[in-house]
């Protein structure tokens, strides 16, 4: 003896398998996501459109620059030189004057490049390779042109022209130097450092995948268990 079919009336609406009156098979639901924006997100979010963006980012931080090299004349500290009529020397052989201009630029560029970062990551939180690259190559080029405007907007690097003109046993400043070249990596690491940290904490995550429907079983038809006549 066979099990009886299910009465057409009392098949489950959801049947995905289930024909229409027409004979034809029911349509895929079109995708939630998609819609009139859909085509401008694509286009958004294009290796192409990363990497003007990111080539912004490197024209800014390099423009940039020229106000780390005005705030690094301003706070560094100066080396005081004076002058015989045979030389020129240091007034303070065991000063630690040199060191604190280096200082000073390295802590300047670890601020610039954690507010560069961070103003990056506000504005663009998608983030990306050519991103990061922009980043780096920016608080690069940064440093390097404020390590030449603090120079040559600080003291003139004629020092025997300025002992002439101050006249002797008068004090005066050395021309502002930065002996550590490795400080001009500071900004850039910074800035790597800290866009990556707010990326893994505030970045958006992948969406979580989406569970469709499958294949609903008929209803069992009333008097029968599981198929089977009771």
């Amino acid at each position: 003896m066979t099990a009886p079919l299910t009465p057409p009336h009392q098949q489950p609406p959801n049947d995905p398998w289930q024909k229409s009156e027409a004979g034809a098979a029911p349509q895929a639901p079109s995708h939630p996501h998609a819609g009139p924006g859909a085509e401008g997100a694509q286009d958004d979010t294009s290796p192409s459109m990363e990497v003007v963006r990111a080539a912004v980012v490197a024209l800014a931080l390099t423009v940039l620059g020229i106000g780390l090299g005005l705030l690094w004349m301003w706070l560094a500290p100066r080396v005081p030189l004076i002058s015989t009529d045979k030389a020129v020397f240091l007034k303070d052989t065991e000063g630690e004057e040199a060191i604190g201009a280096d200082g000073t630029f390295v802590l300047l560029a670890l601020a610039f490049g954690a507010v560069s970062a961070a103003l990056v990551f506000w504005f663009n939180r998608r983030g990306g390779v050519p991103l990061v690259i922009g980043l780096a190559l920016g608080g690069l080029l940064g440093s390097l042109l404020a390590w030449g405007t603090g120079v040559w907007s600080g003291p003139t690097g004629d020092v025997v022209e300025r002992a002439r003109e101050v006249g002797q046993g008068v004090e005066f400043d050395a021309p502002l130097r930065l002996g550590a070249k490795g400080a001009l990596l500071a900004w850039p690491m910074a800035a790597m450092l800290v866009h990556l940290g707010l990326t893994a904490l505030f970045g958006p995550r992948d969406p979580e995948p989406e569970w469709t429907a499958g294949y609903w079983p008929p209803t069992p038809a009333p008097g029968t268990q599981d198929g089977t006549p009771t």
